[in-house]
């Protein structure tokens, strides 16, 4: 037999250009099946959805006589599309978010291995579908025939029919939807609206030196000359409802449990479900609220530097190019533990203690630490020594349903951990006397296949109870208590009360530390008799901020929200 003609004969039916016309047509056009059937839609708009993408493939596929060469031209449209399947596979619903762009140049590679490792059925589809449609179109340009024209003139035809029907629809969906956009809700337009949104924030944010240059806090310290010692801790992937002090059934507090001066705030959201958006609006005055006001202010970390404080920033995440980056900089130090301790392994967030001890051995008279761990963040059993393994077996890390068992163990012994570092954080403290405090969060939770939507993971287009829901303490040595009973009580009364932690922290860390400054609002901040709970907002993905109830919680969401006394309004 001869194999190679064989070969060629076969690659030459495949090439058919009938055949990959169709193929093309229907690989592009699979987002937008998916996105009928996830999104909440209303009949024309689901229609025009489908016919107006169909009409335009249609089209664009005929521009050449050679459809391998037009899948070819049209391949940022195939990269947006399998990025899509990819991102439906794994959230179930909605369209590439403009965070979902982000976090592309913002994640590590370390990060993201750790989750296309868990991704493979998704990517491997994704794969199986489109690659062979791009190898196919190249082969296409030498073996395969042209399209015929009386083909061409047809599918053109069929485009336009497609096109009329689907622009009435669209039209029908303008008149009966008031609030419909087709820049967010018809796809690839949106994905491509928001691409657009995505690359004019990185703009920003690459000119961001600028746009802050002349900034200032005008803030002092209002305390007399004493040893203080403040420390904002910034935790990854926390949840607050498997912590035993929020009532979880197991022991994963068991050194905060015994801790004397440590208040619990029991209804605290975060105001996003992304590291790169949550962690600046903490570090900084901006919230979901007024969320572009970051591109011109500097963080809490030169304001307590105007204050005199010497100032320490500790990361146990790689920098990124990313406001978190940019505010850490701020700080008289700043270390970056997974640039300076190169490896294969990620450093332990015990290590961040290490510099801490370093910095409280100099004496500074005012010192302020802000501490980014590593925290929770999957792969969830490589964040803690084996020592630490409390609960057991923890060994799984394929992000299936069947592994949950494992995974919420791993999970659970990760938040452990977290509250034994907490644990020696305050020792240490304790140890060098005088006016401390610190405060602990997290940028957001994380879901863990906890109901019948089998959701794994954060930074979904539309977050879940269990990524928004952070624990939020705040812990004051005795002399602290002593010296400002006000704030001390204050905070006590305050901690069942709902909190924004975003919208809270900056200010109720500045009271804290004694800094007068006109930034601050006595409204917000938690150690202040006069904090008021206000409605909550959470930041969508094109920067607004949408009160709870618009949110698009599910009832599984409200039922958890309920069952843990928070307020939903």
């Amino acid at each position: 037999m001869n194999y190679p003609n064989t070969f060629h004969h076969l690659l030459a039916r495949c090439c058919r250009p009938q055949l990959l016309y169709f193929y093309y047509l229907i690989a592009l056009l699979l987002p937008n099946i998916g996105l009928t059937i996830t999104e909440p839609m209303e009949p024309m708009a689901r229609i025009s959805n489908l016919l107006l993408p169909a009409a335009l493939y249609a089209l664009l596929l005929t521009l050449s006589p050679k459809p391998g060469k037009m899948i070819w031209i049209l391949f940022p449209l195939v990269f947006i599309a399998a990025f899509q399947l990819v991102l439906l596979y794994l959230f179930g619903r909605s369209v590439i978010a403009v965070d979902m762009f982000l976090n592309v140049v913002t994640t590590n590679p370390g990060e993201a291995m750790e989750l296309l490792d868990n991704l493979i059925p998704g990517v491997a589809g994704v794969f199986i579908v489109y690659l062979p449609a791009l190898i196919l179109g190249l082969c296409s340009l030498r073996l395969g025939e042209p399209l015929q024209p009386a083909f061409i003139l047809m599918a053109r035809k069929r485009s336009a029919v497609a096109l009329g029907a689907g622009l009435l629809c669209l039209g029908a969906t303008y008149l009966t939807e008031p609030h419909y956009a087709a820049r967010k809700e018809l796809y690839p337009l949106n994905a491509c609206y928001n691409l657009y949104l995505a690359v004019e924030r990185a703009n920003k944010q690459i000119h961001y030196a600028e746009t802050s240059r002349h900034f200032s806090f005008k803030a002092h310290s209002t305390r007399p000359e004493e040893r203080e010692t403040y420390v904002l801790f910034i935790g990854e992937t926390a949840r607050a409802c498997n912590f035993s002090l929020y009532g979880y059934a197991r022991d994963t507090n068991p050194q905060l449990s015994q801790l004397e001066g440590l208040v619990t705030f029991r209804d605290a959201l975060t105001q996003s479900n992304t590291t790169h958006k949550s962690v600046p609006m903490l570090l900084s005055s901006a919230s979901a609220e007024d969320f572009d006001r970051i591109y011109g202010e500097k963080s809490l970390i030169t304001a307590f530097r105007e204050a005199g404080f010497h100032t320490l920033f500790l990361s146990n995440q790689r920098p990124n190019h990313s406001f978190i980056d940019f505010f850490g900089m701020e700080a008289d130090e700043y270390h970056f533990l997974q640039e300076e301790q190169p490896g294969e392994e990620i450093p332990s967030d015990a290590d961040l203690l290490k510099g801490v001890e370093q910095a409280l051995q100099k004496e500074y008279p005012k010192l302020l630490i802000v501490l980014h761990a590593y925290g929770s963040h999957f792969n969830y059993h490589e964040r803690y020594p084996r020592s630490m393994a409390y609960f057991t077996p923890d060994d799984q890390t394929d992000a299936k349903f069947k592994n949950r068992a494992s995974l919420v163990n791993a999970y659970d012994n990760s938040l452990r951990f977290t509250d034994a570092i907490l644990g020696q954080l305050t020792s240490l403290l304790e140890a060098r006397g005088g006016t401390a405090a610190w405060i602990y969060t997290s940028d957001h939770g994380e879901d863990l296949f906890d109901d019948s939507r089998r959701c794994f993971l954060h930074a979904s287009p539309v977050p879940t109870y269990y990524q928004i829901h952070v624990p939020l303490w705040v812990w004051l040595s005795t002399d602290y208590r002593t010296r400002y009973p006000v704030a001390a009580e204050a905070l006590a009364a305050h901690s069942k009360k709902p909190v924004a932690t975003s919208l809270s922290l900056f200010h109720t860390l500045l009271q804290l530390g004694g800094l007068s400054t006109p930034m601050v609002t006595d409204t917000l901040s938690l150690c202040s008799p006069h904090y008021h709970a206000t409605p909550r907002y959470y930041l969508d993905d094109h920067n607004r901020p949408v009160p709870l109830k618009e949110l698009g919680l599910t009832d599984e969401d409200i039922a958890q929200f309920h069952r843990h006394d928070l307020a939903f309004e």
